[in-house]
């Protein structure tokens, strides 16, 4: 009998391919970006455009991708359900960019970019193709073609990276050019890069037939939206604060100082906070592999007599896994600032702790959601999302003014957190799952205590720090090592 477990852990593994070295690569830009541009606010500008790409990028695939996968396994025509999910996700997006054609020029000035309207067009252009090319690439999931997969993912993101490269190291020079002509050439390397997918995946476009079914595009988009709404407020909790901080920052410092002066502080603002938020993301590296083998893999469980037990294996796994990405990251901080050669950046290190905490927590809220998916009760997650995403709008407002990028780590942390255990309650009074709390106070407080304590010490760069603070994770380890050896024995077994 094959093991399910290992079954996950060898899609996420390939899945991880695409994501996890991806997003590394995607890292490396980042240095290139802050080295190329001449000021903290240039690259505060590309923050503050990708927070609203990733915003407009859940709107517009509008929870399609898991409708897709959840109605996959209840209707006996596959491709009718695909070709109705893909075709909705097509024409919602067509409409999108014909309104954005349209009005670009008042959109600028509302987003505080007057004087670059073309930066409207691109990240609309980047947004549309990479929603468009989201069900394919779903379709390839659902099919266990992982491999596929992850080599669309990564011949899209060496293009990027290639086009990155030649055009802000050979071409692009901050003591000749505007920046805003650096900005422009990341966006277009992104848009070129986007448009690799689909083009990778042209038979599911020349083999599209315009037919559909009202009915069931009806069912699925009745599943889909508050599925939608809850992604729509994730990505709120997730972006927003960077658009927030630049735009609550540049009024509130309206007040001493003229229009251009206070924008580019803003903007700087957000530079230095988005710099910091990547190394914090580091934890959601691995999260986003999990998540493209998870939810299919969740779905197919849900037959199982003995899905109860491996929901719970798998969430023992997961928690001890984000919390050893806290503990490598946060305790070699000292190594990782150097991710960013700029040390104009490192003044923002200090949010990088509770960042990752944040992340550990979302991490926990998005593996328990699969609850009000499988149980099709998924406007609890809507209630939960859009919840959170209140309290961050409201919160970002009300402390911005008085704490500035600090303000947007607390209130990051404090809302996952507290999203994690509204999931928590509500799960297990309408889906229950028997998830072992013990093991997960266990592993946290482990975790943070290791944490405080070297905090508290304080040994400074050598590598003393290095070999004190690794040892440590290192006994993390044989501890989650020690707790899971028997049931990983057992699974084996089986």
């Amino acid at each position: 009998m094959s093991n399910p477990i290992k079954k996950l852990a060898g899609q996420t593994a390939v899945y991880g391919l695409s994501s996890i070295v991806g997003r590394l690569l995607n890292y490396l830009l980042v240095p290139i970006y802050v080295t190329a541009f001449a000021a903290t606010e240039d690259y505060g500008q590309v923050s503050d455009l990708y927070a609203m790409i990733a915003f407009l990028m859940v709107l517009l695939t509008f929870g399609m991708e898991t409708a897709y996968f959840r109605f996959l396994h209840k209707h006996e025509n596959a491709e009718m359900v695909f070709r109705n999910a893909f075709l909705s996700v097509i024409m919602v997006n067509l409409s999108f960019l014909l309104v954005i054609i349209i009005f670009h020029p008042w959109i600028a000035d509302l987003l505080l970019y007057p004087e670059n309207p073309e930066y409207i067009i691109l990240f609309s252009l980047i947004v549309v193709v990479d929603a468009i090319g989201a069900l394919p690439l779903a379709k390839l999931r659902a099919k266990e073609k992982a491999g596929k997969f992850a080599v669309v993912q990564l011949t899209s993101i060496a293009v990027n990276i290639g086009l990155n490269l030649i055009l802000m190291l050979l071409v692009f020079d901050s003591s000749i050019h505007p920046a805003e002509m650096g900005v422009r050439f990341i966006l277009i390397a992104n848009l070129v890069a986007s448009l690799v997918k689909p083009a990778l995946l042209y038979k599911d476009f020349t083999q599209l037939k315009w037919m559909f079914d009202f009915t069931l595009v009806k069912a699925m988009a009745r599943y889909s939206f508050p599925l939608a709404i809850a992604g729509l407020a994730f990505v709120i909790n997730e972006t927003i604060d960077r658009v927030l901080l630049k735009h609550v920052s540049y009024h509130d410092l309206m007040a001493e100082f003229d229009k251009e002066k206070a924008l580019k502080m803003a903007e700087s603002r957000v530079g230095i906070y988005s710099a910091n938020y990547k190394l914090a993301m580091l934890v959601t590296i691995f999260l986003q592999a999990y998540r493209y083998a998870a939810e299919p893999f969740f779905f197919a469980q849900s037959k199982s007599e003995n899905r109860n037990r491996t929901y719970v294996k798998v969430m023992n796994y997961f928690v001890a896994a984000v919390f050893l990405c806290f503990l490598a990251v946060s305790l070699n901080l000292d190594i990782f600032k150097y991710f960013i050669p700029n040390d104009d950046y490192w003044v923002g290190l200090s949010v990088v702790p509770i960042l990752l905490l944040a992340n550990v927590f979302s991490g926990i809220y998005v593996n328990q959601s699969i609850w009000y998916k499988l149980s099709g009760q998924t406007r609890f997650g809507a209630y939960i999302a859009s919840g959170g995403a209140i309290l961050t709008i409201g919160l970002n407002i009300a402390f911005i003014p008085f704490y500035g990028y600090m303000a947007c780590a607390w209130v990051t942390f404090f809302v996952y957190g507290g999203q994690m255990v509204a999931s928590y309650l509500l799960g297990q009074r309408h889906y229950p799952i028997p998830y072992n709390l013990r093991k997960f106070a266990l592993y946290s407080i482990v975790a943070l205590s290791i944490y405080g304590l070297l905090e508290w010490i304080n040994i400074p760069l050598s590598w003393t720090q290095l070999i004190v603070h690794n040892t440590l994770i290192l006994l993390f380890v044989a501890l989650v090592w020690f707790m899971e050896k028997p049931r990983v024995i057992r699974d084996q077994r089986t």
